[in-house]
């Protein structure tokens, strides 16, 4: 009897213990109690609703808490559960409303709304407008008009431009427009020197020209951390053009060199086929003089006539070359 009397109390227990688990699931009654006693005006139906809707209110009721403490009484329910609704962060724009509202920058809910939607982080954003960030450039490398390499190191101080955060540009346009600057400014000067002597010249130059312009940034100011000298870029460019001019006019003599060789060869081909022709015409002589002398037109006598003309014009001949002459090259002789 007694065992069983307990177990119906058991099981209404348990049923109890469920039914009040499922209630506080979607009825959070000590959330509405936090709120009431925040002085958050909400009922416990709209707590239900919310998650009917699949809004946690424990993100909703807290960040509704945290703006009614702040004195952001303009913030409504139903736009922070539209905006969690659309993938925002709730907490994040909370907290970046009554940071702003603390630091007096002029920040709307639906301005912080829609940066958050755009995907840059919105608190972030106002602590950077309060507290300004350093960066750091990467070297930047330039060239002055002496030819002379500089390598220059510039920290940028930046403060986050609230109503360009949707649409401006981020960090790397700004280190971009930086670098350039920087090259800009080196590669106008007249000598390194100047530029080692005056860095902060780089820095006005690049400040006047507004690089911040469509940027989500506005430059506060740019400091040269260092520059290093590099390589002589004049002289090396002045050694490569001699190279080049060497080589052309190396290019070119070899190529008079090369016709000079192939005039040559052709001349002495040309010689050659002088020398062949002369060859065969001396070849003809005897025939003509056979000819001459069967038809009457050459008689002997014309015949040693012209054999003493040749004897004397070839002892002409050797006279004038003694070392030609036969006595020089008899070995007795000498």
């Amino acid at each position: 009897m007694f065992s069983s009397g307990i177990l119906p109390l058991a099981v209404m227990a348990v049923g109890a213990i469920i039914l009040l688990a499922i209630f506080f699931h979607y009825v959070p009654f000590f959330l509405w109690l936090s709120a009431k006693v925040s002085g958050v005006s909400i009922s416990l139906i709209q707590l239900f609703l919310m998650r009917i809707r699949n809004v946690p209110p424990h993100t909703i009721v807290p960040a509704m808490i945290e703006a009614h403490k702040a004195g952001l009484s303009n913030i409504t329910r139903d736009e922070l559960e539209a905006h969690y609704m659309a993938g925002g962060h709730v907490e994040k724009v909370v907290h970046a409303l009554v940071s702003a509202s603390k630091a007096n920058i002029e920040l709307s809910f639906q301005m912080a709304t829609g940066i958050d939607l755009a995907g840059r982080d919105v608190f972030e954003a106002v602590q950077m407008s309060v507290n300004p960030k350093v960066i750091d450039t990467p070297p930047v490398t330039a060239v002055a008009k002496d030819g002379i390499q500089l390598i220059a190191k510039a920290r940028v101080t930046v403060r986050a431009n609230i109503r360009q955060l949707v649409g401006g540009a981020g960090e790397d346009t700004v280190l971009a427009r930086v670098g350039e600057g920087i090259v800009s400014s080196i590669g106008s000067s007249e000598n390194h020197k100047s530029v080692l002597e005056n860095p902060d010249s780089i820095s006005k130059l690049v400040l006047r020209k507004g690089l911040d312009a469509g940027t989500a940034f506005e430059i506060l100011s740019i400091d040269i951390a260092d520059i290093d000298i590099g390589r002589n870029i004049g002289a090396s460019l002045q050694i490569d053009q001699a190279n080049a001019d060497k080589n052309i006019a190396q290019a070119k003599a070899e190529e008079r060199r090369a016709m000079a060789v192939a005039l040559e060869q052709e001349m002495k081909a040309k010689a050659e086929e002088a020398r062949a022709n002369v060859i065969q015409a001396e070849a003809e002589v005897p025939k003509a003089m056979a000819d001459a002398f069967r038809s009457g037109n050459l008689g002997i006598m014309d015949y040693y006539r012209m054999k003493n003309i040749q004897a004397d014009t070839e002892m002409r001949n050797s006279i004038a070359r003694p070392d030609s002459h036969p006595a020089n090259n008899d070995p007795i002789g000498k």
